[in-house]
């Protein structure tokens, strides 16, 4: 985790362990809060009004009869 805190890419750090895929690697990989926070900071809203979903008739006779 200090690895990839410090920007290393994971598929570097799977490299290093000695893992012949990242898919080894991603089962031990967990992004903290801080990592979280800096990810989304970077996230550029869409240029859209924001909506309400509202489902039509169809779907939610589909949803009931699940």
């Amino acid at each position: 985790m200090r690895l990839l805190e410090a920007g290393i890419a994971p598929e570097v750090i799977a490299l290093w362990l000695g893992h012949e895929t990242f898919n080894t690697t991603h089962q031990y990989v967990e992004a903290n809060l801080a990592m979280k926070k800096h990810a989304l900071e970077k996230i550029v809203p869409p240029k859209t009004k924001a909506r309400r979903f509202r489902p039509d008739d169809k779907l939610l006779q589909f949803l009931e009869s699940l």
